[in-house]
């Protein structure tokens, strides 16, 4: 009833933008009886659903708002009860990168830039310091599966990218994803994608989906609207791990399935697939506005959702899986606003996706960000404007100016120009375009990440353990402990406990009574 309210007086009071008094205070009043009848969940979470925006602040997420229903809209885990906060600063840098911010959640400790599951003692490009196994990080994955639980991610990156890498991989580089990039003296360092398909946890994940085809098979060619990523490495020894992943199922006599395309995707039998790998691109995966939905395709970040709970739920003793909407960051790296929203919007959608295939009486669903971007939403537009349009015009220069802006971006980013040896704006001319870049306060090769807090949204068991101000790799404490896995595996018992006396106090009080 309560979201009926909302829905309602959103609906009627968008189309003509209610600004009475009645409007306002019906809404707050509707807002008022969802937070008194919020119940904690204090049951054991059997599965757990992560989501990671990378880089989606919070003015991304406000921004995603407006473009999908106005400022009064809420998504779908805009809706859940528990809500907070995480500062996002690494072990060495009060800005963070995605390694060591996805480390922190995957592993419950901050760690230095670049680096990926293992600790701060080890510095970047350290590859011996690497190698010892008290530096070593264990991650969600490997204490869900060492809780007999499935696992798995879901990426629209590269697989063996910064975000996915944490939960199988140990490494003093981000970027040694394959062994072309690893310099001689480092070699004893097995690359990202090898560890990934030959050691434990990587080998053992029950759903592996992303791109990085040019990371797991050699001399990877350039497919029809797939091109070779110049971004990422290229590997040329001679492997085929895909192959070689196909080869450790059948040796073990397991279950499963390997597709490259959404026809493949579509034709799996999710009644007889215990693992399943889909790799979609030779790099990062297409964004959604560009992506080929035909059957050679790739599939969207809610289709790989739906494929991937629907091979994880199949263990009854639940699952963890991890889900990254990477390309909200991969475009606000270049600039472009409405890419990098349109990503946010589809991973909302994959957020619908994964609630209507869930019980929150048993799973946990979480959404967050691994670090912000520094996108600004500015000025004083109208209430229903475009939130890709102009704002005001400037009294200075006599311009108009877009309501979204960076305060770094790159070379596209530049919009000023020389007009009678003087420096002048340009005019922003048509800012509601995919391929717009905004403009941007200070030019470097690319927009940087941003250092403030990012918001995190959770319902079902634990829920709200997320409830005030936290450090971000009390994530990966928290979500243990909503599960009971890993160091709070024990607490089935402490909590089964509290339980018996709480049922025993009300059975004396009522004899008492």
């Amino acid at each position: 009833m309560r979201v009926l309210i909302l829905f309602f007086l959103f609906v009627f009071g968008a189309r003509s933008l209610r600004t009475d008094n009645k409007y306002w205070r019906d809404l707050a009043h509707a807002e008022l009886e969802e937070a008194l009848n919020v119940k904690r969940n204090e049951n054991r979470a059997k599965n757990v659903i992560l989501f990671i925006g990378d880089g989606m602040g919070p003015n991304t997420i406000t921004a995603t708002r407006i473009y999908k229903g106005g400022e009064g809209y809420r998504m779908a885990f805009e809706e859940f009860p528990h809500v907070g906060l995480l500062m996002t600063y690494s072990a060495n840098k009060m800005v963070p990168d995605s390694a060591s911010t996805a480390t922190a959640m995957f592993t419950g400790t901050k760690v230095n830039q670049r680096t990926i599951g293992v600790d701060a003692t080890v510095a970047a490009d350290d590859c011996p310091k690497s190698l010892d196994p008290e530096a070593q990080l264990k991650s969600l994955a490997a204490v869900a599966l060492e809780a007999g639980k499935s696992a798995g991610f879901v990426t629209t990156m590269r697989v063996t990218h910064a975000t996915p890498a944490p939960l199988y991989a140990h490494t003093s580089n981000r970027h040694w994803e394959c062994e072309s990039v690893i310099p001689q003296e480092s070699r004893a360092c097995k690359d990202i994608a090898r560890q990934l398909v030959e050691d434990w946890p990587g080998r053992d994940l029950h759903v592996i989906m992303g791109g990085g085809r040019q990371m797991l098979v050699s001399n990877s060619s350039a497919l029809d609207g797939d091109p070779i990523n110049l971004w990422g490495c290229y590997s040329t020894d001679g492997r085929d791990l895909i192959r070689d992943w196909k080869m450790d199922k059948e040796q073990r006599e397991l279950k499963y399935s390997v597709v490259q395309n959404n026809s493949q995707l579509s034709g799996v039998n999710f009644d007889d697939t215990d693992y399943l790998m889909g790799i979609f691109a030779n790099g990062h995966m297409a964004y959604e506005f560009e992506r080929n939905h035909g059957p050679e395709g790739m599939p969207s970040i809610s289709e790989m959702v739906e494929a991937a709970i629907k091979v994880l739920r199949r263990n009854p003793n639940g699952y963890f899986l991890m889900v990254e909407g990477g390309n909200i960051d991969m475009a606000h790296h270049r600039g472009r606003a409405k890419t990098a929203i349109d990503e946010a919007a589809a991973m909302e959608d994959a957020v619908r996706v994964a609630a209507s295939m869930t019980d929150e009486a048993d799973t946990l669903l979480v959404v967050t960000a691994d670090h912000t971007h520094t996108l600004s939403i500015n000025g004083y537009p109208l209430r229903g404007s475009n939130i890709f349009g102009h704002s005001e015009v400037s009294p200075y220069d006599h311009k108009p100016y877009t309501t979204l802006s960076y305060g770094t971006g790159g070379p596209g980013a530049l919009h000023y120009q020389v007009e009678d040896q003087h420096v002048v704006r340009k005019d922003p001319g048509n800012s509601d375009d995919f391929m717009y870049e905004q403009i941007a306060g200070i030019i470097l090769d690319e927009n940087s990440h941003g250092g403030g807090d990012t918001t995190i949204y959770a319902r079902g068991p634990k829920a709200h353990l997320f409830h005030s101000v936290h450090e971000q790799h009390y994530v990966f404490h928290a979500l243990c402990r909503a599960a009971q896995i890993g160091d709070h595996a024990t607490d089935a018992a402490t909590d089964a406990a509290l339980a018996l006396s709480v049922l025993l106090v009300a059975g004396v009080v009522h004899l008492i009574c």
